[in-house]
């Protein structure tokens, strides 16, 4: 997966926890949290859902990584690198 595709995924994850919530205005370098409103059990709802979608464990010691855009990409990227984005 590219970068862009990676951002998409991480979008479309967020849509799924939080879908009245606006995608189109997530920042990159920005908490995710000040941003839209997530909760702790729907962070570890987008941890679960990295998992269930891409077979990625992240370790709770790693969770600070997802806490922007920008973190979520960084992190995810080199994980995703050999995957297709689904349709």
């Amino acid at each position: 997966m590219t970068v862009d595709e990676v951002r998409e995924a991480i979008l479309n994850i967020l849509s799924d926890i939080a879908p009245d919530e606006d995608m189109s205005s997530i920042r990159d370098e920005e908490n995710l949290r000040d941003q839209i409103d997530l909760d702790s059990m729907d962070f570890l709802d987008i941890v679960m859902e990295l998992r269930k979608r891409f077979n990625i464990e992240v370790p709770e010691k790693d969770y600070e990584h997802l806490a922007t855009m920008s973190g979520c990409v960084s992190y995810l990227q080199p994980l995703l690198k050999d995957r297709q984005l689904a349709s």
